[in-house]
This record gives C-alpha cells, sequence and structure tokens, in this order.
C-alpha cells in the first residue's frame, strides 16, 4: 500500500476518538468513523487533535490510533496531530507517525506552558526538522494562549521546507489575507473553527479542518465546494442551516457537543474521557434542541 502525499485542500474531519464503556480506545469504531468520512467526500483525517482528546491519550493509544488508521484508509492521507508536554515526546511521536505510514503532520504549541516566540519557534522548528512529513502548523491563541503572528509564520516558512500549510484558528479571518499578503501561496491555509468557513474560503482559504463533518460529511463538503466555487446563494443557503451546528466547535465543551451529534446521528457514541464528562441539564437540552431543529429541515445535498 502506498501512501497518497499530503494535500492540504478540501474538507479534512479532525477525527474524535471513541472509547469503549470502559474508556478504553475503541479503534475498530474509529477506523469504521473515518472509511465513512472519506466514503462521504472528505479528502483525509486528521487524528490526536483538540476534538481527538489527544491531551488524555497515552503515546502508545495515539501510536495506535494511527496505524489503525493508515490501515483503515488504504492509502488516503493520515494526519497526525503532534501535541506534548515536551518537545521530546513530540519529536518522537512525529517520527512515530512517519514510520506508521501518516501523510502530515499537525503541529501544535506545547500542551499547557504558555510560551513566548523564542520558545514557540524553537518547538515547532524541532518537529518540522524531525521528519521529512509535510507539516501543518497549527495556530489557535483561544485555546492555546500562543498566537504565531503571520510575521512569525513568514519566518518559519522561509526556514522550513517542509511546512506547508497553516490551521488558522484565531476566529479572525483577516489572518488568512494578512498572511497571503506576507507570502503569497507559499502555504496552504485552512480554516480551523466551523463557523468560519465560508468567510475563509472567500478570504483564500483552501481547505478546512472541521469538527460537526463527524457527524455531517456531506453536508460539510457541498458547503466547501459551494463556498470554493462561488456559488454564493447556495452557499448562504446551506450555511444558513448549518450554522447553529457549527458554532457548537467553538465553545468550550465543543468536545462533548460534537460527540453527542455524533451519538444522535448514529454515527459514535458521546463518552468522553475525564475530565470531561458528557453533557447533561440545561446545556444538554438546548445542544439537543439544536440538533432537533437541524434534523427536521435538514436539507438534500449533492457534492461532485
Amino acid at each position: 500500500m502506498k501512501t497518497k502525499p499530503m494535500n492540504w485542500t478540501g474538507v479534512i474531519p479532525a477525527l474524535t476518538t471513541a472509547f469503549r464503556p470502559d474508556y478504553t480506545v475503541d479503534n475498530a469504531f474509529v477506523a469504521k468513523h473515518a472509511r465513512w468520512l472519506v466514503e462521504n467526500g472528505c479528502t483525509g483525517i486528521v487524528a490526536l487533535g483538540s476534538l481527538g482528546e489527544s491531551a488524555t491519550l497515552a503515546f502508545d493509544e495515539k501510536v495506535a490510533i494511527l496505524k489503525t488508521l493508515v490501515a483503515a484508509l488504504d492509502g488516503r492521507p493520515v494526519v497526525a496531530g503532534i501535541a506534548s508536554l515536551s518537545t521530546a515526546e513530540a519529536v518522537a511521536l512525529a517520527r512515530v507517525a512517519e514510520a506508521a505510514g501518516c501523510s502530515g503532520l499537525m503541529v501544535l504549541p506545547p500542551y499547557v506552558y504558555t510560551s513566548d516566540w523564542r520558545e514557540m519557534r524553537a518547538h515547532v522548528t524541532a518537529i518540522f526538522r524531525a521528519t521529512k512529513l509535510s507539516c501543518m502548523l497549527y495556530n489557535n491563541p483561544v485555546a492555546y494562549k500562543t498566537d504565531y503572528l503571520p510575521a512569525q509564520i513568514q519566518e518559519l516558512a522561509a526556514a522550513n521546507p517542509n511546512l506547508a500549510a497553516v490551521k488558522e484558528s484565531s476566529t479572525d479571518v483577516r489572518r488568512v489575507t494578512a498572511i497571503r499578503a506576507l507570502i503569497g501561496d507559499r502555504l496552504a491555509l485552512l480554516v480551523g473553527v466551523d463557523d468560519a468557513i465560508v468567510e475563509g474560503i472567500r478570504a483564500g482559504a483552501s481547505g478546512w479542518i472541521a469538527g460537526l463533518v463527524n457527524a455531517f460529511p456531506r453536508e460539510s463538503v457541498a458547503l466547501y465546494q459551494y463556498a470554493l466555487r462561488g456559488e454564493s446563494k447556495k452557499a448562504e443557503e446551506l450555511y444558513r442551516w448549518f450554522l447553529p451546528l457549527l458554532r457548537l466547535d467553538t465553545v468550550p465543551k465543543f468536545v462533548q457537543l460534537i460527540k453527542l451529534v455524533q451519538h444522535e446521528t448514529g454515527m459514535g457514541h458521546e463518552r468522553v474521557r475525564p475530565p470531561r464528562l458528557v453533557m447533561a441539564g440545561a446545556e444538554r437540552r438546548a445542544a439537543l434542541e439544536i440538533l432537533q431543529t437541524a434534523l427536521a429541515t435538514r436539507p438534500k445535498v449533492k457534492i461532485t
């Protein structure tokens, strides 16, 4: 089996991690879920990200998930999320991902520690240079309290030939145009927050690392295609329907919420690893009301 080269375009799900009742990883469902997403138009899979509850996974569990996905997707791109408390462990995981047959890496800043630019640069550069894999920098200042500014991204791109893309999750679509102004098409830019996808594509992004796609792949792919092709009316109509769901990706309990949506739509279980707990009370009822309204008005879409 030959792994396809990484192409940072299209809809690439940030895959959730399925757990059994004893909270061990359900690798069989992970494989089934990933195949279903690709069959419904997604271009690859990103594993071990924030939505994948990476911080709760042991190193060996991460390795097993990557091997499971590479085998399940039969050459379709698998991207390994690289996040750790230490640079040494992040580098080790990057090398294992390359050996396992992954096509690319999504490189996160260090967990927990809010670093300055000198430290941020040293950390991600060590990961970029650990393998020959195509890399995507994950910029999410809201979640990680570190912000890769456009000029800093320009510096990283100049020094690291295998840095090929940025997942921009600052929630500010002006970042897309700011990065483009500095480096043109040197990097692919991907939208990393669900409720900015249409705006991000209009600003020049080429892909979407998506969350609600875990339950709604066809709608996600159709929305991306409409936006990319400039089919404004179709994009606006579908976006209007989808936005209440997409906004579930932008709040602190986004993992629990997206897994709840999966559970209710029959593609997964809402089970999460503590310290997260499944949704309850008024928060759960509000989320279910959003979902029920969406399902009652769900449009028929066609992907090409």
